[in-house]
């Protein structure tokens, strides 16, 4: 594993950060939990559904906003709204929604890189369910972006990167992890740094001896919430999870809702108090962009206690609104707070 120091950060490198993930297409709606209940849906978890599903699904709610989405695609999202010059790198059909997402994504701009394809599954979407208690259950229609292979990744934009961003969430088909391996070794061997996204503790459930194998022997930053690590690790506490990212050479950075966020690296832990929003309206989006705001503090070269603060300013902020995306500029906001 290579040293994670900040000397090592490439400053003459195009990018900060390019993230690599499923280009989905966020339905947003307000339910009650009874219509979780009628739907046998279990709220806060990520539902993966077929075309079928996903579309008498969407027929049954009153549609609050459409807007690009995906997990990697939000945390990059974040970082243009820090200021960041950042890529994303993803699969779209040639449809609506696929002009949809990768416009949103221009629209703020990041160098997209979709392909986008002429025939076979529609580009993807997922229904976000919000509850009164702004917790958000996503029903997961993948498209064409869970066929994203090796062919899809542009090693130019990754060699011309900081840091690769890795989004657990593709981490379910052989062509997918061939193009995750292809884009760890671009990566390395052109100087950068790849950061790794546990996404749903469902997916640690169904991966966990290869995102360990990922963790201890090709990833340089570990994003995970308290559940994902404790799974992965499969303890019970979450002060054993600590104590085992403790023990492997690299950043992990574990955010924990309201009790904040707690990071790890070279043996130490750093514990950063969570930023209190205006509101709590939709927690959609608040892990994604607390990734957004400490990669964006690593690629500046500051401090992790500072990373995890500027994560933290991101994630309240998006908590404050709908969606997964920022409503002010997030540059902004640290500079009010002197970051």
């Amino acid at each position: 594993m290579k040293n994670i120091g900040r000397e090592n950060i490439m400053s003459d490198k195009k990018f900060s950060v390019v993230g690599i993930g499923n280009a989905i297409v966020d339905v947003i709606a307000n339910v009650d939990d009874d219509f979780l209940t009628t739907h046998s849906i279990k709220k806060g978890n990520m539902k993966l559904i077929c075309k079928d599903e996903a579309e008498l699904l969407s027929g049954k709610i009153n549609v609050v906003e459409e807007i690009p989405g995906g997990s990697a695609a939000n945390t990059i999202a974040g970082l243009a709204s820090f200021g960041s010059k950042v890529a994303f790198i993803g699969k779209v059909r040639n449809d609506p929604l696929g002009e949809t997402f990768e416009n949103g994504l221009k629209g703020i701009g990041v160098n997209c890189n979709t392909k986008k394809v002429k025939a076979g599954m529609p580009t993807g979407r997922c229904v976000v369910l919000i509850t009164p208690d702004a917790q958000r259950t996503m029903n997961t229609f993948l498209g064409i972006s869970e066929t994203l292979g090796e062919d899809d990744i542009n090693e130019e934009v990754i060699s011309d990167s900081e840091v690769t961003y890795l989004e657990g969430y593709l981490w379910d088909s052989d062509k997918s992890k061939k193009a995750f391996l292809k884009a760890i070794d671009t990566a390395h061997n052109s100087g950068g740094k790849v950061a790794l996204s546990l996404s749903d503790s469902f997916c640690v459930d169904s991966h966990r001896d290869e995102f360990l194998d990922l963790v201890k022997n090709y990833i340089d930053i570990l994003f995970a919430n308290e559940d994902e690590i404790k799974s992965l690790f499969m303890v019970k506490s979450f002060e054993s999870a600590v104590d085992n990212c403790k023990d492997i050479k690299i950043i992990c950075v574990l955010t924990r809702s309201e009790k904040g966020s707690v990071i790890t690296s070279g043996g130490r832990a750093y514990i950063v108090k969570v930023v209190p929003p205006t509101a709590i309206v939709d927690t959609t989006g608040a892990g994604d962009l607390y990734a957004a705001g400490f990669l964006y503090g690593f690629t500046k070269g500051s401090d992790l206690y500072t990373c995890g603060r500027i994560g933290s300013i991101a994630a309240s902020e998006v908590i404050s609104h709908f969606g997964a995306r920022p409503g002010t500029p997030l540059g902004k906001l640290i500079d009010k707070k002197g970051l």
